[in-house]
């Protein structure tokens, strides 16, 4: 993410609300810039806005960070977590490792499937993909055309912590080959700079995997 936008995360984070002309007196930059950083940032589920009404007059658009925005910032916990999977790759091998995230993947994808996945139709393994990324804070939208399945998430709740340990990234393309049954490709990545993940599924090859 870039300076400026850190910049504009953080003044939000401290006064908590502020218009566009707020922010850009803080940041030195022209409003038009400020709303179009704001705009990339509310399309990541970092920012909302509200109008409110202070005495007479037009109300004013105020912005302030979401929950996903304030979890942008490094906390403690992200610090242990850092640390734990620092001790954790250090001891096991590779293979092992690497596996944890994917029985992390099971175990949450398991929390949302009430049946056998083998029961359930590409649309209704669709639903429950886009389910189980949101309420996990990936803030997915999946869609089908006539030859893929595109999952886009414009959120990561994992996104401080891949910044040292990419292998968490694991997770959710576990998450989507758990539920579709075929491996996705990754064409876009929040961690590599992009506005948000994309992965790509070839739809033929989903539909094998499950019919057979």
């Amino acid at each position: 993410m870039s300076s400026t936008r850190n910049l504009v995360l953080e003044h939000l984070r401290t006064a908590q609300r502020c218009t566009i002309n707020d922010l850009a007196e803080a940041v030195s930059i022209n409003p038009v810039s400020v709303r179009h950083h704001i705009s990339r940032m509310q399309a990541q589920g970092l920012v909302d806005s509200a109008e409110e009404r202070h005495g007479v007059g037009r109300p004013r658009r105020q912005y302030f960070l979401t929950q996903a925005g304030r979890e942008h910032f490094p906390t403690h916990t992200i610090r242990f977590t850092n640390h734990l999977l620092a001790e954790i790759k250090e001891h096991l091998p590779v293979e092992e490792y690497n596996r944890i995230f994917v029985r992390m993947a099971e175990s949450i994808s398991a929390k949302y499937a009430d049946q056998d996945l083998t029961d359930l139709s590409i649309p209704q393994r669709l639903s429950l993909l886009e389910e189980c990324l949101n309420n996990e804070g990936f803030l997915a939208h999946v869609e089908q055309t006539a030859d893929e399945i595109i999952i886009r998430e414009t959120g990561c709740p994992y996104y401080h912590v891949g910044q040292t340990h990419r292998e968490v990234c694991g997770i959710d393309k576990a998450l989507i080959s758990r539920i579709l049954a075929v491996e996705p490709r990754r064409s876009s990545c929040l961690l590599s700079g992009d506005s948000h993940c994309t992965y790509v599924v070839p739809l033929a090859a989903a539909q094998q995997a499950i019919s057979g």
